[in-house]
């Protein structure tokens, strides 16, 4: 994924903006449909890391906002180190009000869904204390979590899960399945897993020496079929 992302942006000037937009916009759906198809009046916690995965999980909340849910944004790492891209997008929630400011825990009572956009295919090892701490809290609320690209904490390609590691309700992972959501000691940790298109043209895939076919072609987001509800 790193490489298909590189070759997205660098040989065919797909920006990481664009992308990010489309993740977002699928992950705000893919809450949607895990709220019944109505989001008005519901209550959701977006947990943002500070990388390109908090991205996403930022223009989701933005979307989420837009369509009448109440939206509480959570950066799990410091500000200072976002890069430009994630750096606007943190300050449009900033002006929307959406911007959490609690730093371990928010305030009373059970939102109704958790977005789990902390880490992406690039983590390895163990997550830092404050990144710790969110992922215990969501696990603690006994609500709906559903992950981006793949349950905070686990390994993308191995699927060995960290302590602690986001049990998820649902993964939605972007372009193309990480290896590690079909590992045996990931299964506890993935929940139900769907593929989402961020646009990535066919002749990147090819360019690497893959063909993927079109498995976009009758909806944005697909559900793997050996996908189990657990």
């Amino acid at each position: 994924m790193a490489q298909i992302d590189r070759r997205a942006i660098q040989g065919y000037g797909i920006g990481l903006r664009q992308m990010m937009e489309l993740a977002g916009w699928n992950l705000a759906e893919q809450a949607r449909q895990m709220l019944g198809g109505s989001v008005a009046g519901c209550t959701v916690v977006v947990l943002c890391g500070p990388g390109n995965n908090g991205g996403g999980g930022m223009v989701a909340a933005r979307n989420l906002h837009g369509w009448g849910a109440q939206v509480q944004a959570v950066l799990t790492g410091p500000e200072d180190v976002l890069k430009s891209v994630l750096h606007r997008q943190w300050r449009i929630l900033k002006r929307l009000g959406l911007a959490a400011r609690a730093k371990t825990a928010l305030g009373p009572g059970r939102p109704d869904l958790i977005i789990d956009a902390i880490f992406g295919y690039g983590f390895r090892g163990k997550p830092r204390p404050r990144a710790a701490r969110w992922i215990e809290w969501a696990n603690s609320q006994g609500c709906p979590v559903l992950a981006l690209d793949l349950p905070s904490g686990l390994d993308a390609t191995t699927g060995i899960p960290s302590t602690p590691c986001v049990r998820a309700t649902v993964t939605l992972t972007l372009a193309l399945p990480k290896t590690g959501l079909r590992a045996r000691q990931a299964q506890d940790f993935v929940g139900v897993v769907f593929l989402a298109d961020i646009s990535v043209p066919p002749e990147v895939y090819r360019d690497l020496g893959f063909e993927v076919g079109a498995p976009f072609a009758s909806d944005s987001i697909i559900r793997l079929e050996d996908s189990q509800e657990r």
